[in-house]
Formats: structure tokens, sequence, C-alpha cells
């Protein structure tokens, strides 16, 4: 088991705004939130790892990613002067599953977390890498001690 840590996210705030995600427990599964100062719980950030044995005796790893999207709030008030706290508007969220056979190695599982990086990142016929190097991502990921690539990769859950 690998020790849940902070893990730093970038946003797509203008200019980006770096994100942290603080462990907040390891049971049922491993799961994290954002910090930011002045946001309600509801409106954090939140992402969560599980892993499972499916019947076929394969591994079942999924991240799950939720961003919410506060309400803005209106200038005005009721005549005292009170203005009711944002509320979430709505939820982005985000799924990645890999199904590792309890056959596969380490290296396929990169190589095929590697190939969906790349295709979710805009490989396309005129690059294969889309919008960031992937050339060498797999090997880097092999030598990873963070909490993603041990996940996917070598079947590590975070705790």
């Amino acid at each position: 088991m690998a020790a849940m840590t902070n893990i730093l996210v970038k946003d797509d705030a203008n200019p980006l705004v770096e994100q942290t995600l603080i462990p907040i427990s390891d049971t049922p599964s491993p799961y994290w939130r954002g910090s930011v100062a002045g946001v309600p719980l509801d409106g954090q950030i939140r992402v969560w790892m599980t892993s499972e044995k499916v019947k076929s005796g394969a591994y079942k790893l999924t991240l799950k990613v939720e961003v919410p999207t506060m309400e803005t709030l209106g200038a005005s008030g009721t005549s005292a002067g009170y203005v009711a706290p944002p509320k979430v508007a709505y939820v982005s969220t985000v799924f990645v599953t890999l199904f590792a056979d309890a056959r596969s190695t380490n290296a396929d599982r990169y190589n095929a977390v590697k190939m969906a990086v790349g295709i979710i990142q805009g490989a396309s016929s005129t690059t294969a890498t889309g919008v960031l190097s992937q050339s060498s991502a797999a090997d880097a990921w092999k030598a990873s001690v963070l909490p993603g690539p041990l996940f996917f990769g070598q079947l590590v859950v975070p705790n």
C-alpha cells in the first residue's frame, strides 16, 4: 500500500491555479477533497480510487473525479442585508476505468494507460501524442511512486 499524500492538480482558470487535494479517508476506498478556503465542502473537487476483483479474476481499477461548479452570487439580498451562500450549480464527473487481467504485467497496464491518456490528450491522424509528448511517459510512470501511476500500473491502492 502507498501512503496517501496531497495531490496537486492544475485547473483551467486564467491564469492556471494549482489545486491541492487533501487525503480524507482510505476506507472503504481512497478519497481526496479540495481545500479552497471559503468554498463549502459541496463545492470542493473530489477524487476517489477504487479497486475490486471481478468474477473473471481480473481487477477493475476506477478513478473518479468530481469538479463542482458553484453558482454566482447576485449582489442583492434580503431587506436585512442577508445574502444566501452559493450552492453547487452542477458537477462535472470523469471516470477512468482499467480492467486488468490477473496475468497482465505492470508494463502492460502502463502501456494501456499511456495510450488512453494520449487519446484523451488529442492523438489524431497527424500526431500520435496529442497535445503533450508521450514518448517517455510509460517509462516515467513505471518509475513513479505517485498515487495514480502506482494505482493503475502496480495495482497499489493508497492508504
